[in-house]
């Protein structure tokens, strides 16, 4: 067996440990170098361009690609802005002859920026109908803002787009038939443009409505006069009502009914009245109508027995109807209160009062 002298094994760790320092020092150096670079967008009088720079702001990185600013030029964000990846930033140049670089790429297509304030062309500062128009000229650097008005809401835009179509597209936004766009999609844009979307889908929705069991009523001298005897209780019946909905950026503005279908018949409730049946006097006067509790041929009499079976007839036309005594009434001079019906079967329910004579 060999034995490696121990200062030997010593001068072997010092060179591995100072390669392991080595490759981590260049780890260290290419991390930064990627860390620091950045991937932006520069976009001058309208033509964008894909670039990868170091530079640590807007200043620095014109200076670089040899973009020389003049007042007259205008540049979003503002130079002192620190850059970051992804970003995007607009030269205007306002003088004829400042040296500007060929894009190295026009892959980057139609975009948008949402910014606010934009120094090119100054926005109107009320919407109006006119104000969505094309009678402005179309601006030459190939960059303009716009106040895209979506469902409501406001955006103060730039785009290098050519017409109200791409910016929209570029925007997310894909009209479709039932939609407005002011003005139309094919209309070029030019400095300061307003644009409208209007979002308008039509919708078919569905309701049940109750309908209200009506209730029967028997009568019958085997009951005492004025008790009442459930023979079968009712149970409302479920219409289905179909709707078309207009949606105008998502509140319904209209709704109109297309159809009713009865998905549950009523069924009606049946009750049986005792009362009694021998006539045993006459009176004649004034009779009126009332909501009258439940339904049917009922009315309501000052002192007669509930149950009581009499005859009502209006002395004006000889028309006659048979009413049962179910509750008290009238107190004001009138000797009788009918039901609706009741009351309909003998004279018109606008006419309110009528002269009668009641046999029982």
């Amino acid at each position: 067996m060999r034995v490696v002298p121990s200062r030997v094994r010593r001068l072997r760790i010092r060179k591995a440990m100072g390669n392991v320092a080595l490759i981590g020092a260049v780890l260290a150096v290419g991390t930064g170098y990627m860390q620091l670079q950045k991937d932006v967008t520069l976009v001058v009088d309208g033509r964008p361009e894909a670039v990868r720079t170091m530079s640590a702001n807007v200043g620095d990185l014109l200076s670089t690609e040899g973009i020389v600013l003049d007042a007259k030029d205008v540049v979003v964000p503002g130079p002192a802005t620190q850059l970051a990846d992804g970003m995007t930033v607009v030269v205007d140049i306002g003088v004829v002859g400042a040296r500007v670089p060929p894009p190295a790429s026009t892959d980057v297509g139609v975009w948008v920026m949402e910014g606010g304030d934009w120094p090119f062309a100054k926005l109107t500062a009320e919407p109006s109908e006119n104000w969505f128009s094309s009678s402005q000229p179309v601006g030459s650097s190939g960059t303009v803002n716009a106040r895209v008005v979506v469902k409501g809401k406001e955006h103060d835009v730039l785009t290098n787009a050519d017409t109200v179509k791409e910016l929209l597209s570029a925007m997310g936004i894909n009209p479709d038939g039932s939609d407005r766009v002011l003005p139309s999609p094919s209309t070029p844009l030019h400095p300061g443009i307003g644009v409208r979307f209007t979002d308008i889908e039509y919708r078919t929705s569905e309701m049940r409505v109750p309908i209200p069991h009506t209730t029967t009523t028997t009568y019958s001298q085997a009951l005492a006069p004025g008790q009442v005897r459930t023979i079968r209780d009712g149970v409302d019946g479920v219409m289905l009502e179909t709707f078309r909905m207009k949606v105008v950026n998502g509140d319904v503005v209209s709704r109109r009914l297309l159809s009713r279908s009865v998905i549950r018949q009523a069924v009606p409730a049946r009750r049986v009245l005792g009362h009694r049946n021998r006539t045993t006097g006459t009176q004649v006067g004034q009779a009126s109508w009332y909501e009258a509790p439940g339904s049917g041929f009922t009315a309501a009499h000052p002192s007669l027995p509930f149950g009581t079976v009499l005859t009502v007839t209006n002395l004006a036309n000889g028309k006659s109807v048979r009413v049962v005594i179910n509750d008290r009434g009238p107190f004001g001079g009138r000797i009788i209160d009918l039901s609706p019906e009741a009351f309909s079967a003998i004279a018109t329910l606008g006419q309110g009062v009528c002269e009668v004579r009641l046999t029982w």
